[in-house]
């Protein structure tokens, strides 16, 4: 990590030992040679975006520039340089770079494009929220206190929001509590999962049909949007519709009008649309699968939502109060506590399934645990037997339960070969079982939908849609 020293790149101010604000150090970064050479942009948040298309903070005319080509991420260890899958690459002093912070007056370049990057003075107040919640979403880690800030400022209003983040952390939730807390709480919320809808009646779904307007049509229908007239309706995986649907959605947007399908009557709706999505819809844009006016129009509130293994300091904060609901609602009402091997467990757990994963582990320790103290083996976090394949199980034989492995390998490689068979059973049961729909697979698994099909790629089981 890059030390700057008593002006780092973010840092958090506490007060009487609670976080109260965070100062972002803006900085600045040119274009000294290629066909841009002299253009510059401020950083001044929390992310900047640089490639041709015009998503981007820096949209650059250099053809060997991807549609999206690398990011800088303001962090408290630094302004890290992210290359974001780009077919060029990033390099500096002949090396091509993945991920790297950083140094003052430090340069690199991107296709035919040297740049230039220089920390200012000035200072970018991020205000924190003084509360640990917001509607339905809990937390008290300084990440989630500036997500509550913003939340408490945008709710009242009716601005367009687009909730991004990891599946599992929690984006229908942000959606349900911006319209309980909006002038609109009292009319309709309407949830639409554009993944989960079949090509051939989404626009129907959306929209509405008029009777007899297609085969089955016996009568007429209301979409989602006039079913949300006057209230909130929330898009979830709006990466997944259908791109000759999004000019419609667009209109619908702009105008506050629609056609049902089979109609020619223009009807008027009041909604306000909060999306969400686990894709990068900033590079679907530049690879031509989202459209360009459309992001634009769908993120006027941009919220990022963090995976839960980067808010550590909310996983116990999370568990008591599923423990607590689940009491409430438990036949004998115990009171159920973690121990401290369990909570020693679920601080160095990945959570891969974020904030739901971690609600399912509570309420099936509370229903499996026989005391009310839970300890460790009642989260079920570590692998178990009966979760390998049965190349990989216990030897029956084997004393204290060693696996079935090549001991003439070193533990590193044979770790790997475990978890490679682990993966590839896993995976082709999976796959099998949403038979090749990679959102549906992401979702049960509680994986991102990219993270899924780079597993799947891993085994050569790409047979997916």
């Amino acid at each position: 990590m890059t030390d700057y020293g008593d002006n780092p790149a973010l840092r958090t101010v506490f007060v009487d030992s609670r976080a109260s604000k965070r100062h972002l150090r803006k900085a600045r970064l040119r274009v000294v040679s290629g066909p841009d050479a002299g253009r510059e942009i401020e950083i001044g948040k929390a992310s900047a975006y640089v490639g041709r298309s015009k998503v981007n903070d820096l949209v650059m005319a250099d053809k060997s520039i991807s549609g999206t080509h690398f990011e800088i991420a303001v962090e408290e260890g630094g302004y890290l340089l992210r290359d974001l899958g780009s077919t060029n690459g990033v390099t500096a002093d002949g090396l091509r770079l993945r991920e790297a912070y950083l140094k003052p007056g430090c340069s690199f370049s991107a296709g035919n494009s040297k740049f230039t990057f220089e920390p200012s003075d000035d200072v970018v107040e991020i205000p924190l929220s003084d509360q640990d919640r917001f509607g339905d979403i809990i937390g008290r880690s300084v990440v989630m206190r500036e997500i509550f800030a913003t939340l408490e400022k945008v709710a009242p209003s009716d601005l367009t929001v687009l909730v991004q983040g990891e599946t599992g952390t929690g984006k229908e939730r942000v959606a349900s509590s911006i319209h309980k807390t909006s002038r609109r709480k009292r009319r309709p919320f309407v949830v639409l999962d554009c993944s989960s809808i079949p090509r051939d009646l989404m626009e129907s779904t959306v929209f509405g049909h008029e009777k007899g307007s297609f085969t089955g049509a016996v009568s007429q229908h209301k979409g989602a949007f006039e079913q949300a007239n006057g209230g909130t309706i929330f898009m979830d995986e709006i990466g997944e519709l259908d791109i000759n649907l999004q000019p419609k959605l667009l209109r619908v947007l702009e105008n506050r009008e629609l056609k049902r399908v089979g109609g020619d009557k223009t009807i008027r709706v009041d909604v306000r649309v909060v999306a969400a999505t686990n894709r990068d819809l900033r590079k679907m844009v530049a690879d031509g699968g989202f459209r360009e006016d459309l992001y634009f129009r769908l993120s006027v509130i941009q919220l990022m939502l963090p995976p839960l293994r980067d808010r550590q300091d909310d996983i116990e904060l999370l568990s008591n109060f599923f423990l607590d609901d689940f009491r409430s609602r438990h036949p004998d009402g115990k009171r159920h506590k973690l121990s401290d091997d369990a909570r020693a467990l679920m601080a160095s757990h990945t959570w891969p399934g974020n904030v739901r994963e971690l609600k399912n582990v509570m309420e099936r320790a509370v229903s499996l645990s026989d005391t009310e103290l839970i300890g460790r083996s009642d989260l079920h976090l570590t692998g178990s037997p009966r979760s390998l394949p049965p190349a990989s199980r216990p030897d029956s034989g084997a004393t204290g339960g060693s696996y079935t492995v090549d001991t003439d390998v070193s533990y590193k490689d044979a770790k790997q070969e475990v978890l490679d068979a682990f993966e590839l059973a896993y995976m082709g049961k999976l796959i099998a079982a949403h038979k090749g729909n990679i959102s549906q697979a992401a979702r049960a698994a509680g994986l991102t939908r990219y993270h899924l099909r780079e597993l799947l790629k891993k085994h050569d089981l790409v047979k997916t849609r």
